[in-house]
């Protein structure tokens, strides 16, 4: 398996079987699978290395592509961890970090809006006072 982030790369051998979301629901893939593609939706996979304890990903959605018995997983950012407690907790924060910045970016762009139309209201008056 292939892990890809913007700023990190993991290859990790031997891989028996993963288990991860895409918009259809969970589906799973073990070794020697068919060729595949499909978009992961936001939140934690597992796989597991022959009869071993799963190991947890976490990441904000990615691409899926199986081929060849090659698993590569893409993604902006994820987390690699083993314990599901705190690979979970962490995913919990990430989000809701990431919300909390949306509504910045939100509250920013209506404050935007308002300034602009204030403005262009302002223009226009301006505008009639010269006729």
């Amino acid at each position: 398996m292939h892990l890809h982030g913007a700023t990190q790369h993991e290859h990790v051998e031997h891989v028996a079987s993963f288990v991860g979301e895409d918009a259809s629901g969970t589906f799973g893939i073990q070794a020697r699978h068919g060729r595949m593609m499909t978009v992961l939706a936001y939140g934690l996979a597992r796989y597991r290395l022959g009869e071993a304890d799963w190991r947890y990903l976490a990441f904000p959605g990615g691409v899926l592509y199986f081929a060849g018995n090659t698993l590569h997983v893409s993604a902006r950012r994820y987390l690699h961890e083993s314990d599901y407690a705190r690979i979970s907790g962490e995913l919990l924060r990430q989000l809701l970090d990431e919300e909390k910045q949306l509504r910045g970016v939100k509250e920013n762009l209506y404050r935007l809006e308002q300034e602009m139309f204030r403005r262009l209201w302002q223009m226009g008056r301006e505008a009639r006072a010269l006729r």
